[in-house]
């Protein structure tokens, strides 16, 4: 099975600490031979994901930042990043894979949602939060993604009592989980598989938000 090449890691410690186009120029020969190598493994991930889910696209990050209208202006991002989006209109939300060295994590869910469809969870969550709750609760979910993470509202969204019995869940801006890898984690042999594995064990809260963002309040298809 493919595994993180045992060179990556130490590259983006260097490129951290040298983030100059000098010294990436330099250096141009062995990040090619990495990326190269890190598309191999992504590619890995899809070709797993593909044996429980349906991904219809992956997008492996450029490492160069655009700097335009940024005040960080250092010219390269310090990791690899790929996401995976879910095939047809059916099935919602996507997966991010993140390798950095110390930062290295996974994400599930659905990071800056559009406007509409943060609405429309936020509707279902007002009339009816049980079965995202059950989806996100169980003890083979908890035990791999934990709680949700990212900003929330100060206070209720425009529209929604303050009071409610879910407030938390509809002050949130993303719905969004994450798991971190230590430098050894996502350095094992196994990473692939583990990787898999818990991108398998998000498909209830995947496949939850989904309904809720392909029908309209009544429950009915808007497909």
């Amino acid at each position: 099975m493919k595994a993180v090449h045992p060179a990556l890691l130490d590259f983006l410690s260097d490129l951290k600490s040298n983030n100059n186009r000098e010294w990436f120029k330099d250096h141009k020969p062995l990040f090619e031979e990495l990326r190269k190598d890190a598309k191999l493994l992504f590619e890995a991930v899809q070709s797993q994901l593909n044996t429980h889910d349906s991904i219809e696209a992956m997008k492996f990050f450029r490492i160069y930042k655009d700097v335009r209208f940024s005040k960080d202006k250092l010219p390269y991002k310090t990791n690899f990043g790929c996401s995976f989006s879910r095939a047809t209109a059916a099935l919602r939300g996507g997966y991010y894979l993140h390798i950095e060295p110390d930062e290295s994590f996974l994400a599930v869910g659905f990071w800056r949602p559009e406007k509409e469809d943060l609405m429309r969870v936020r509707q279902e969550i007002d009339i009816d939060a049980s079965d995202l709750k059950n989806a996100i609760t169980t003890p083979s979910f908890k035990s791999v993604w934990g709680s949700f993470q990212g900003e929330s509202l100060k206070s209720a969204p425009r529209g929604f009592d303050k009071n409610h019995p879910e407030i938390e869940l509809l002050k949130l801006k993303n719905y969004i989980f994450i798991k971190p890898f230590s430098n050894q984690e996502i350095s094992s042999k196994n990473i692939v598989n583990e990787i898999s594995d818990a991108f398998k064990a998000a498909r209830p809260f995947m496949d939850v938000m989904s309904d809720i963002l392909t029908t309209d309040l009544n429950g009915e298809s808007i497909l």
